[in-house]
């Protein structure tokens, strides 16, 4: 959404609440005390009342709003810049758009959005040919420790990167391709087997087709998926085989080092989390800001 677009739809306080009443209905509200989703809306108390036990449910309740004192003008405002730049914004810069005084309120705000994220891409696993591959990204001790480029002393964070390509052939030519769908990224917290072999079973469906270089950590992957192939990692896998795994591991790391000069490594899965929604829903266009207002409803 552009922003002239957005103060036209959003003018103020009442226009955000409003919309985000509409979407929180379309996507159903569930009583926390009996569990119906059978409710009426108190227009007086701004809140939802359940038809069998009477519970009351705000309008943040369950959110990733919930217990935010922002306005609901400033996080629409954040999620109108964060979907209408393709690389992202970083908290310094929302800071000084929104005119917000403190900096640590913007940039916990923009990691809840990114959490929200994230919990909504774990709706989904991946299907059909599945390319599988581990990034190594560059990570700061501290947040106050700058990131820095090329070679360094940094410790480096093990991502385990998946991309869903669609194999496509030629008819006349015979010529092999694939086209890129889908990609999720998930940090490692060990280089353990069970910990790749978790992380796959959760992401991707069982009756996949799994490609991965020859690494012993994928050894157990012929007995949780349906078919495994593996491929000597060299430059030709690379560029063919594994090839969408590494161009998104490029792009990730390369748009996290443009926008993101200070990043601390137990984030990283926030911002590998919005960089991934971003890639999956590349061809929205204008409707990727309605997709983030979702993503920050739907929470659980």
């Amino acid at each position: 959404m552009k922003i002239y677009e957005f103060t036209e739809q959003f003018p103020d306080e009442t226009s955000c609440k409003m919309h985000f009443k509409a979407v929180r209905e379309q996507e159903g509200i569930i009583c926390k005390g009996c569990g119906s989703t059978n409710h009426y809306w108190l227009q007086s108390k701004w809140q939802w009342q359940c038809t069998n036990c009477r519970f009351r449910t705000t309008l943040r309740s369950g959110t990733v709003m919930h217990s935010a004192k922002l306005s609901f003008y400033k996080w629409y405002l954040c999620m109108a810049f964060m979907s209408s730049t393709k690389k992202g914004v970083s908290a310094l810069e929302m800071q000084r758009q929104l005119g917000h005084k403190r900096y640590r309120t913007i940039w916990v705000l923009m990691h809840k959005i990114r959490s929200g994220m994230g919990k909504r891409d774990d709706r989904y696993t991946l299907e059909g040919m599945i390319e599988l591959d581990e990034g190594y990204f560059e990570k700061t001790t501290s947040i106050h420790t700058p990131l820095k480029r090329g070679r360094g002393s940094q410790a480096k964070t093990n991502v385990a990167v998946m991309a869903e390509s669609t194999a496509l052939e030629d008819l006349e030519t015979g010529a092999q391709s694939s086209q890129f769908r889908y990609a999720k990224m998930k940090v490692l917290a060990s280089h353990k087997s069970s910990e790749i072999n978790d992380v796959a079973t959760q992401n991707i469906s069982r009756t996949a087709t799994l490609i991965t270089d020859k690494s012993t950590s994928y050894e157990e992957f012929s007995k949780l998926f349906e078919t495994h192939l593996s491929f000597k990692s060299d430059k030709e896998t690379t560029r063919t085989t594994l090839k969408w795994v590494h161009v998104n591991i490029s792009n990730a790391k390369r748009n996290l080092l443009g926008v993101y000069h200070m990043m601390a490594g137990k984030y990283l899965q926030n911002y590998l989390n919005e960089f991934c929604y971003r890639l999956n829903r590349r061809y929205f266009g204008e409707n990727l800001f309605n997709r983030i207002v979702v993503a920050t409803v739907a929470n659980n």
